[in-house]
């Protein structure tokens, strides 16, 4: 049977998995979407970069909180209502945000968005799981291409409605998520496939899951304490520790270079479009080869090395607008390799539930995406424009050194990786 999956194109997917597909490219775009507009933000609501920057601090920070509870939420309203809910309140807190009149008004809705978020975030990845007939590496895939797709068409459709208004690209967001909410409602059914989780040889990890068409009965209740108890998993919480440690150099990137970079809202625009779209390509095509050849932690420790290599030039030729333009977009690639490698680790790294692996370990994530884009704006102003991207680069190379010296517990992912 694993031999038929492998061979299956990855295209052939249920109606349901392509609406959650083009609901998570919407709902990623709300990351990158306010990349081309930071500037003028700054401009018309007169704020400082490290203010501006607070909308991505206060997204994540909600996000990360929100992480902990999204698995007791969507085991007593279902997936779908779930996912359904997620995309309600992102629409709303992005189209008040489109209304709002100053920059901490705009601050404390982002947030509100970032609490949508989660709700989605959280439970996709485990719905496009589920629904998937392919099992797990390809649903992994398709959603790490869902993410690539999102977070490269954000900035463009950020910088052509920006270059109108700053307002617009909220209201955009706002009119495609009511379009996601119809496709789910229509396309999505209420109950999950019956999905059987076979245990692995290596530590009683779980394997793909392999779906019948029987319904479920009613999935257990989570506990609100479920992601702590998961994270007492070595593996899953150096996992954890690491996106923390290498997500302050991803949003050093996202939320800052805007500002160094010197372009209009189209020009920044094109500039992360090339960034998502690399990261798009590399997750979907190059990361399951690196797997193939390095294994996944070997791969991964080789794309946060070269990510952390492009940040400190970006330290060094900060004032060469053509040499942060090219860092910026091959970082794509990079990024978009060590997601998919992540990724995969995540769901193979504990006995738990996947919901539960994705909520602790996205936890500790936006924990680090929070700080990154507040200290990034402030070390600027502190110092110099060079210095957060010094700073980013060694937090991302402290997240190799941290994984190469607790790579004892990782062991049995490279396991699990050869043996799929």
């Amino acid at each position: 049977m694993n031999q038929s999956l492998g061979k299956e194109s990855i295209w052939n997917q249920p109606k349901a998995v392509w609406a959650i597909v083009f609901a998570s490219i919407i709902a990623f775009m709300g990351l990158g979407l306010v990349d081309p507009i930071l500037p003028a933000i700054a401009e018309k609501l007169d704020a400082s970069a490290s203010q501006v920057t607070l909308l991505f601090t206060s997204y994540n920070l909600v996000m990360a909180v929100a992480m902990l509870v999204t698995g007791a939420i969507s085991s007593r309203l279902g997936v779908k209502w779930t996912l359904m809910c997620g995309i309600v309140i992102i629409a709303l807190f992005s189209a008040l945000g489109g209304n709002s009149g100053g920059i901490w008004e705009l601050v404390w809705l982002r947030g509100g968005w970032g609490l949508g978020n989660a709700l989605f975030v959280a439970t996709a990845l485990s719905a496009i799981v589920s629904f998937s007939r392919l099992g797990v590496a390809k649903a992994i895939i398709l959603y790490e291409a869902a993410i690539g797709l999102g977070i490269s068409v954000g900035p463009l459709l950020g910088g052509s409605l920006g270059s109108i208004s700053w307002r617009g690209p909220f209201y955009g967001v706002a009119c495609l998520m009511g379009l996601a909410f119809l496709l789910l409602l229509i396309m999505m059914p209420s109950r999950h496939p019956n999905v059987v989780l076979t245990k692995t040889a290596v530590s009683g990890v779980p394997a793909a899951p392999i779906a019948s068409t029987a319904p479920t009965a009613p999935a257990q209740k989570t506990s609100l304490l479920d992601p702590f108890r998961a994270l007492k998993y070595p593996a899953l919480l150096i996992l954890g520790i690491a996106a923390l440690l290498y997500n302050f150099g991803f949003f050093t990137l996202l939320a800052y270079s805007p500002f160094v970079m010197h372009l209009n809202e189209k020009g920044l625009g094109y500039v992360f479009l090339g960034w998502g779209l690399l990261l798009a390509v590399t997750s979907v095509f190059m990361a399951p080869w690196l797997e193939r050849k390095l294994g996944t932690i070997k791969a991964m420790c080789l794309m946060l090395t070269l990510f952390a290599l492009t940040l400190i030039a970006m330290g060094i030729w900060t004032s060469t607008r053509e040499v942060v333009i090219a860092a910026v977009i091959l970082a794509g690639g990079f990024l978009g390799n060590n997601n998919t490698l992540i990724t995969t680790a995540v769901m193979h790294a504990a006995p738990v539930e996947r919901s539960t692996a994705s909520a602790a370990y996205s936890f500790l994530r936006f924990l680090g995406g929070a700080a990154a884009p507040f200290f990034a704006g402030k070390l600027a102003e502190w110092f110099n424009p060079h210095v957060p991207f010094y700073v980013g680069g060694a937090f991302v190379l402290v997240s190799v050194l941290f994984i190469l010296a607790t790579r004892k517990h990782l062991r049995h992912i490279d396991a699990v990786g050869s043996a799929h």
